[in-house]
Formats: C-alpha cells, structure tokens, sequence
C-alpha cells in the first residue's frame, strides 16, 4: 500500500516535521493571540485518511478554558485592528492571495490525504476560496458608505460601515479550504478578529492557511483557531463576546446553530444542505449534457452542496439512460493521490453506510438501480470508503432516497412530461427533519407557527438548472424557479465572489448570504451620521419635529 507523507513546518503541530504517518500521530494545536498551543485537553479525536483508515493526527477536544482565552485574545486584538487603515488590512489579503498561490500543491495534498477527493479537486478547492481573498483585496470599494450633502439647509447625512467585533465560523468537511476562505478573509479585512474552527475530520487545510495569514502579517489574535465538536459549537453560540457566525454544514447543526444563536442577539448565516435538480429538456445537446450531469453529479464523490442529486427528464430518461451509464462507468475510482483518479473515498466508513442505505431504500421502494456502484473494491484501497458512481431510475417523490441529502455519488432520474411539471417536481422537493425538536425551536425562535412556514422550511432551495436549447424555456425556468442559485446549461451554478452564494428556503438560514456585497453586508453595521455646520446666528429655539422643509 502505498504510503503518503506531507512536509510541513509543523508550527501547528505537536511534534517537529516529520512524515505524516507515524506512531503516535501528531496532535493540531489551537491557534490562540498568534501562538499554535498544544491543548490541555486529555480527549482527542482521530483525523483518518478515508482511503486507508490511517490516522494522519489527532485533534483536541478544547477545554471551555481554552475557548475563553481564544475569545478573549480575539477581544483584545479587536481595537487595534478594526482602527488599522484598510489600505493596511487589505496588503495582508495581497499577500496571503500570493502566499496561497505559493502552496498550493501543500494545500491540495493536505486535502486529498484527510477528506479524499482528487488532488485535481483539491487545488479547485484551494483556487475557489483563493478567489475570496482576492474579492477581499477591494475592501476599501466594497466597504465604502454613502453620503447625500444639503439635505436640509447646512446639514449632511452620511452612512459608514463598521466592523462588528469578533465573529466566528463553523465549517463542514467537504471544503476544508475554501469555506475557511469564504469566512475569515471577508470578516477580517472588514476589520473584525475572528474565530475558526475547522471540521474535526479535516482540519490541516485550515491550519496550513492561518500559517499563511500570519505570514502575511495578519495582528497576533486576529484570526484564532479552536477544535472540538458539539461542545465548542455551544460555546460559540452562547458567547457574550461573539456578535456573528458563519457557518457550513448539516440542516440538523445549521438549525440549532441559527436558533441558539440567534436567541443570543447574534448575526447568524447558516448554509445547509441541499437537493439540487437539473432538468433536461429533449432539445438539450446531448454531448454537453451528459458530461456536465456526470461531472456535477459524481464529483468530489457527491459530496459538494451544490452537487447534481436528482436529474428531471421531461418526456422520459429512457433515450438518455444507456450513455449516461456508459459515462459513469468510465470513471476511475481510486485514492486522490492515485494518477487518474475521479472520484476518490466519501469521508468515513459512517458516510458510506448511510449512503448504502439510502441507495437499498430506493431499491426497495420500486427505483431501478441501473449502476450500482455499492460493492466496489479499489485494489490497494480495501479498506477505504469508496462506492463508485450509482444510478437510480424511476425515482419517485416520496421515496427515501429522494427526501433525504444523499451527499455521495448517486444520480437519481425522475422523469416529467412537460417542464411544467418539473419545474413543479424542483420547487416541491420536500426532505425528512432529522431533529424535530431542533425544527420546533428553530420555528418558535423565528414565530414561524404557520403550517405555511414550516412547509417552506421543508424545501431545499440551494440551486437548481436545466439544459436547453431554448431560450423561451430558460427564461421561463430561472423565473419560475425556486432556488437561490440557478444555472441555464451549467451544472452547478456556484457565483464568483463578486455575486453572492444565494442558497435559499430550507438550504439557508438567515438574511444575509456569503460573500459578494451581502458578505460584506454581514461583516458590518451601518452608523448613519447626520452633521450641520451653521454660518448663519441661530434663530430662536424650536421644540417641533425637524423636517427638511425647516431651516
């Protein structure tokens, strides 16, 4: 078997830079007031390779201790740093874009060992977020206020954005980098300190990227990073001291984190899960179609937010079926860092399962698994978490393996006899609440008590496309559509970070989305400021309500 080593300066570790496996593994440090801290903690969690089952490290469970002075080193820095001139803050987002683009390669092996995917799809990782840090770079525009003169006699109104304080964010496996990417550099450069606590699964590509920003000459306690799991997610929530989270992940976690959050007073966006469609259209054109719904469905193995799940084929998936299988099968399951790979494992051995699960409950609830990709063996790779690309036809609405996020690589094919009809099937896509309780709190929390509200919260609305020729049924699509982010012949609709990732409904929580000016939006507050300068003896004292028609 072959084995993988990552040359590191190991700042972030428990131990000197040595090869990646050894006995016993290294433990990650917290990041804490510009200091890699070894934790005090006694509990710890395994960081495994899912195409070996070798532990790569092992993270701390962080004491609450350990939190409050990651907190409380972000609240010290927090003065300086939101008064720094943001010519300054953005030098910082130039250097680190050229920092990133030095390390890539470390970065995407980072990645490729601890969550799977192709190291193909780990420097396309790496570049997305990268992108974000050069969005960043233009803070001083983005972050510009408004100001209207005279607007009563000698008396100007203006608008300025502020920082909030010290933020935070939460981040799912799937992204190790780019979603810490979408996160601090926006929160910082606005001049806020910030919070971070990466996956638990994979949590190197993180800790590799605040190396960089400290490098680049990013303030000791500016950026903090703390490790854990449900317990240190509470933490962040309840703090006094944190004004505003970010976070990536589950519809159960980005629910409560919303909720509790919210019920605190603080500024939450919560971008959870999703079942994205793509309808198909008979004028399609077949060649770029079929590639784009395999590339979107069975890349990163499925496990994207904004991966294809279910394909609508309106007159019948039948005429598509026998190339779309001839597609899928020609693709290489393997470890990421094997020449050639596709798709690589899903992210643990509990991931496959569900995903084994979920496929069974549709084959048993009348689906047609014409590829199933349950029982494959990668030679080399027994016992890794690989299950190769899967087809499922004849997908009904009210089967399991519809309602649920899959998030591996299954395509499932329904089929519709006019788009109507599937532009219907997209906007009514309903999905199972894994937590009551948690959906209970979450609606008391926003007064949803309408059977209305919770049947919209009970659809995905993250990004939905459809492949035609016709421009007359695009157009009627994307208006019709009910999703944040629709894509007209482009798989997965993902905007540059010069728009906003807009997921919606049940795929959202929250009023202001991802980066773009709405990220921008969520990293400050407006201080609205109204001035008057008077050459004229003031004229007596007037107790009435000033208006512009009064001098």
């Amino acid at each position: 078997m072959l084995r993988f080593s990552i040359r590191r300066s190991a700042r972030f570790l428990s131990t000197a830079a040595e090869p990646i496996y050894r006995n016993p593994p290294p433990i990650v440090r917290n990041l804490i007031g510009g200091e890699f801290v070894e934790s005090r903690s006694v509990e710890s969690i395994d960081v495994v390779n899912p195409a070996t089952q070798e532990v790569v490290s092992k993270i701390p469970l962080t004491t609450d201790e350990e939190f409050r002075a990651a907190v409380r080193a972000a609240k010290n820095a927090y003065p300086k740093w939101r008064n720094t001139p943001i010519t300054a803050r953005q030098r910082v987002m130039f250097k680190l874009q050229e920092l990133i683009r030095r390390d890539m390669d470390k970065l995407a092996l980072n990645i490729t060992t601890e969550q799977g995917k192709t190291l193909r799809d780990a420097q396309g990782d790496v570049f997305r977020g990268l992108e974000v840090v050069e969005h960043a770079c233009g803070m001083a525009t983005l972050q510009m206020g408004e100001y209207v003169s005279n607007v009563s006699n000698g008396i100007d109104t203006y608008s300025i954005r502020e920082p909030l304080g010290v933020c935070a964010g939460i981040c799912p496996f799937n992204f190790p980098a780019m979603i810490p990417l979408w996160m601090f550099p926006m929160a910082v450069t606005c001049g806020n300190t910030f919070i971070l606590k990466p996956s638990e699964k994979d949590p190197g590509a993180a800790m590799i990227l605040a190396e960089l920003a400290l490098e680049a000459g990013l303030p000791d306690g500016v950026l903090n990073i703390v490790h854990g799991t449900h317990d240190i997610v509470n933490n962040i929530c309840d703090d006094d001291d944190i004004r505003a989270i970010s976070f990536v992940g589950s519809n159960t976690a980005g629910m409560h984190i919303y909720a509790r959050a919210a019920a605190k007073g603080k500024r939450v966006q919560s971008n959870m899960g999703a079942k994205n469609h793509a309808v198909v259209l008979p004028d399609a054109s077949i060649d770029a179609t079929l590639n784009s719904l395999i590339a979107a469905g069975f890349g990163a193995a499925g496990q994207r937010c904004m991966a294809l799940s279910t394909i609508v084929f309106v007159g019948g998936s039948r005429p598509w079926e026998d190339e779309l299988i001839k597609r899928a099968k020609a693709l290489k399951v393997n470890a990421g860092l094997e020449a050639g790979t596709d798709l690589g494992p899903v992210i643990s051995r509990q991931a496959k399962d569900r995903i084994c699960r979920l496929i069974q409950g549709g084959i048993e609830s009348g689906a047609r698994a014409v590829l199933d990709g349950r029982n494959i063996v990668v030679p080399g790779y027994e016992a890794g978490n690989f299950v190769g690309p899967t087809i499922l036809a004849d997908v009904t609405s009210d089967m399991e393996c519809y309602k649920e996020e899959i998030f591996g690589p299954v395509l499932l094919c329904m089929q519709a006899e006019s788009l109507e009809e599937a532009i219907s099937v997209v906007n009514n896509n309903k999905y199972f609440f894994s937590s009551s309780r948690t959906v209970f709190k979450y609606l008391y929390f926003c007064h949803l008590t309408s059977p209305n509200y919770l049947f919209l919260l009970a659809r995905y609305g993250n990004g939905a496309s459809i492949f035609t020729s016709s421009g007359i049924a695009a157009r009627k699509f994307q208006n019709n559509i009910e999703a944040g982010q629709v894509g007209i012949n482009v798989p997965i609709p993902v905007p540059l970070p010069f728009f906003s990732f807009t997921g919606s409904k049940a795929s959202f929580a929250g009023d202001l989305n991802f980066y773009g000016k709405a990220g921008v939006q969520f990293y400050t507050q407006i201080k609205t400021v109204t001035q008057q300068w008077k050459d004229l003896p003031v004229q007596g004292v007037s107790l009435a309500m000033p208006t512009s028609l009064r001098t």
